[in-house]
């Protein structure tokens, strides 16, 4: 595949940074935003499919940071909101009630469950990384996450499911 060069990023700063900053509206931001771009290019040069597309592979790198970064940010809000550390102005009856119910179904989910939205929706850590910190495969991660958030959303609505059966012969 196409190793990049140093010149090719090079060039490629000053777009990245433009992009960055009117996705981020804050310098700062959008330097991280573009660190982490190139960061995130450099450790995956591999998977760079076409030799003339590295601008339009690192501006999809680019903004699928951003919009991670966004989903991280609601999560971590909607998270302290729960735990009670919410800035001004959600404080409405309905939200304590809406946050105290989420907290009681976090409650109700098994341990595993629990750690793993833990690590990953709050500590913000890829897959991969929560699977090697529990120690267990990556397959596995994922579908004990998709059961977790399924088994969540069951609870905090209200609905419990049905205990689950086996059938025997």
């Amino acid at each position: 595949m196409n190793d990049l060069e140093d010149d090719q990023l090079r060039e490629m700063l000053e777009r990245l940074r433009r992009f960055a900053l009117w996705l981020t509206r804050e310098a700062s931001s959008a330097d991280d935003l573009v660190q982490a771009t190139v960061e995130r290019a450099l450790t995956h040069r591999g998977q760079q499919r076409e030799e003339g597309s590295l601008r339009a592979w690192l501006f999809s790198i680019l903004y699928r940071q951003f919009i991670d970064g966004k989903r991280r940010e609601r999560r971590h809000a909607r998270w302290l909101a729960w735990f009670g550390r919410a800035e001004e102005g959600g404080n409405a009856t309905e939200d304590i009630v809406l946050a105290q119910s989420g907290l009681a179904a976090f409650a109700h989910l098994p341990t595993e469950q629990r750690a793993l939205l833990l690590l990953i929706s709050v500590e913000g850590l890829s897959y991969k990384e929560a699977a090697q910190a529990l120690q267990v495969p990556i397959g596995t991660v994922m579908s004990r996450l998709s059961r977790a958030r399924s088994a969540l959303r069951e609870l905090a609505e209200g609905n419990t499911p049905p205990p689950a059966l086996r059938r025997l012969k």
